[in-house]
């Protein structure tokens, strides 16, 4: 499996690095990338029913939106984000547990217990720590999530609440739920440490975007 390691926190460009991976590639890739803070709603959401706008143009908080479905999550540089490309069988791509089980792997690593609940969601000792989304090219599965490392929590909390009530519409509604930080369990935990034992797990050594593949991206 490749591991690729963005050298950029521009969420613009690594979701499109994303979509990139997904239509180009057909062997396994791993991407791991870090962004600024920013917000990232679903295919299929209301931005504005999912975001306190005043607050995130009043703090340069980047908007955008990604190919894949599921609710608004936050990034900042205390939050890892990884996705899995694999090609696999029609009917057989959206297999969440499948890449989940990874992640658990890498968190047992650092003493860790996660566990995988409800749809997409890995939870450690009842708060969740990630959320999961997945999209489908072809034959081609793109399986990406977060992970709260030591996320500012209070920017979170301020750029996802919302007014209820304030929009009728049939988007896909956002669930909330209690998070944490993956600090909280293991106060000496950062987003390096773990991006060595993803390659650890998956043993792999990291790579990064050609600069060719850096100007197709872009």
């Amino acid at each position: 499996m490749r591991i690729l390691v963005s050298s950029t926190q521009d969420p613009y460009f690594n979701l499109a690095a994303e979509e990139y991976l997904l239509r180009n590639y057909t062997g396994e890739v791993l991407f791991l990338y870090i962004n600024n803070p920013s917000v990232i709603v679903g295919k299929h959401q209301n931005l504005l029913a999912e975001i306190n706008y005043r607050y995130v143009v009043e703090n340069n908080v980047c908007l955008a939106r990604r190919i894949t479905g599921g609710g608004a999550v936050f990034h900042d540089p205390g939050n890892l984000n990884y996705a899995f490309f694999a090609a696999s069988q029609v009917g057989t791509q959206v297999n969440f547990p499948k890449y989940l089980n990874w992640v658990i792997q890498v968190l047992e690593r650092l003493g860790i217990s996660a566990v995988y609940e409800g749809k997409n969601n890995l939870r450690v000792d009842g708060l969740k720590i990630s959320g999961n989304a997945g999209h489908v090219f072809k034959n081609i599965a793109l399986h990406h999530g977060t992970l709260l490392v030591n996320a500012n929590l209070q920017m979170l909390s301020a750029c996802l609440k919302v007014k209820e009530g304030c929009y009728t519409d049939k988007a896909v509604k956002s669930i909330r739920a209690k998070v944490a930080n993956l600090s909280q369990f293991r106060p000496d935990i950062n987003v390096e440490i773990l991006i060595e034992k993803f390659s650890e797990v998956m043993e792999g050594h990291i790579t990064h975007f050609s600069s060719q593949e850096v100007a197709s991206i872009q």
